[in-house]
């Protein structure tokens, strides 16, 4: 499933509009996946606060964000502009990666409670397709 010339004209508009509140919805995507995943908290054993919205959880979420948007602008080479998380995600943290697409839901979860004006039919498949391709680029040094 790769991204079109319109896919990604599409999400570039709608990050112009989430990234103001990246930290805020980053926190919040994090936190759900916690709660509603809690098998992913073996990842973050060593935070001492692993409620949703904590300081860790606020942190991770801007730190996940920021990844985010990295992405966005790497948009039309994924693979070779996440090369570097991806190495950090397989070799020295380990994250199995079924967990991006986890976080991935949870971020469409959030993006669509957030903006339910904006989160239109066409958002949401170029969204879905756009992070689907991301948790993809992260999982390249998996292989």
């Amino acid at each position: 499933m790769s991204l079109t010339a319109k896919n990604k004209d599409t999400i570039k508009s709608f990050w112009a509009k989430v990234a103001p509140r990246a930290e805020e919805i980053g926190t919040d995507a994090l936190s759900r996946m916690l709660v509603v995943y809690p098998q992913t908290k073996t990842y973050f054993s060593h935070w001492k606060d692993l409620s949703p919205g904590s300081a860790p959880v606020r942190k991770h979420g801007k730190t996940v964000m920021s990844g985010v948007a990295e992405a966005v602008s790497k948009i039309d080479d994924l693979t070779n502009g996440l090369l570097t998380l991806s190495e950090l995600h397989a070799f020295q943290l380990r994250v199995d990666p079924a967990n991006f697409k986890i976080l991935s839901h949870n971020l469409l979860v959030v993006l669509a409670i957030q903006f339910p004006d904006d989160f239109t039919p066409e958002v949401h498949v170029a969204m879905d397709k756009f992070l689907s391709a991301l948790a993809l680029a992260l999982s390249e040094k998996y292989r």
